[in-house]
């Protein structure tokens, strides 16, 4: 999947454009919780049904199984920029190096886990399409990140090392998934690369004209044009464009980065 069809999927189309701001608490699936309220009932009563459970086997043992520290790698920056092409080119490099890791890409979680709700309703119904399905407005937008960000906090815990390609173009929304990550597990397991490459190479890389359409205004809310884009002030890697650097070399730079910060050891084998 290309960085700009990607990107434009995840972020920027103009339809759907629903709010799920009245999306009611899953019940738990534990049959101790069967007489939990339905879903639509009070908040506090819901709460009280739902419980940690600990797990037997910790975050350690995982890790310590899979040699290797959970981690994520969350990749932001404007469409067209080379988020998911650079991402697709260090998945590659760690897994030759023997690193247990996947990649989340801003086009493909809109085909199920953040799918749209002309996606939804053929299969779900009416209803359900629309309290669930999410569209690209700025509340649908948060939604996306949180959903990517517990994920992303699910395989990290499992000692996984994770990469997330999203436009993300919200610092408070970074900042949110950043808290998930490392709350659960430690302080640097949220790393934030910033591809930070000019509007104008962006523009040059859009196969389908969508930053001259946005400009025209036949896109509405597009990051870097007509909505705004929040670019990282500390990101732990700042991919700055050069001309002539190649995916694989970004790619190379975030690992030797990874190294230094003790996030990445050794290659295996």
């Amino acid at each position: 999947m290309d960085d700009v069809n990607a990107d434009v999927a995840d972020e920027h189309s103009p339809c759907h454009s629903q709010s799920i701001e009245n999306m009611s608490q899953p019940n738990s699936d534990d049959s101790a919780a069967s007489s939990a309220p339905k879903a639509g009932d009070g908040q506090d009563d819901v709460q009280k049904n739902i419980v940690w459970h600990a797990h037997t086997v910790s975050r350690e043992d995982r890790e310590s199984k899979l040699g290797q520290r959970g981690v994520v790698v969350w990749f932001t920056g404007l469409s067209g920029c080379g988020k998911s092409t650079i991402a697709n080119e260090l998945d590659r490099l760690l897994i030759d190096r023997g690193a247990t890791c996947t990649l989340l890409d801003g086009d493909n979680v809109r085909h199920g886990l953040c799918a749209p709700p002309s996606v939804l309703q053929e299969e779900h119904g009416e209803e359900f399409a629309g309290r669930f399905g999410l569209g690209f407005g700025p509340i649908d937008r948060e939604e996306n990140i949180r959903r990517i960000g517990a994920v992303t906090e699910l395989f990290a815990s499992a000692g996984v090392i994770v990469l997330a390609a999203f436009v993300s173009p919200y610092q408070r929304d970074r900042d949110r998934v950043r808290k998930t990550i490392e709350s659960s597990g430690r302080a640097g397991d949220f790393l934030e690369v910033f591809v930070d490459t000019p509007l104008e190479i962006c523009k040059q890389r859009d196969p389908k004209g969508l930053y001259q359409k946005a400009i025209a205004g036949e896109i509405k809310n597009f990051t870097g044009i007509s909505d705004p884009y929040d670019a990282p002030p500390s990101p732990e890697i700042h991919l700055k464009w050069r001309k002539g650097q190649t995916p694989h070399d970004q790619a190379t730079e975030i690992i030797r980065e990874m190294e230094k910060r003790g996030v990445l050891g050794p290659a295996k084998g």
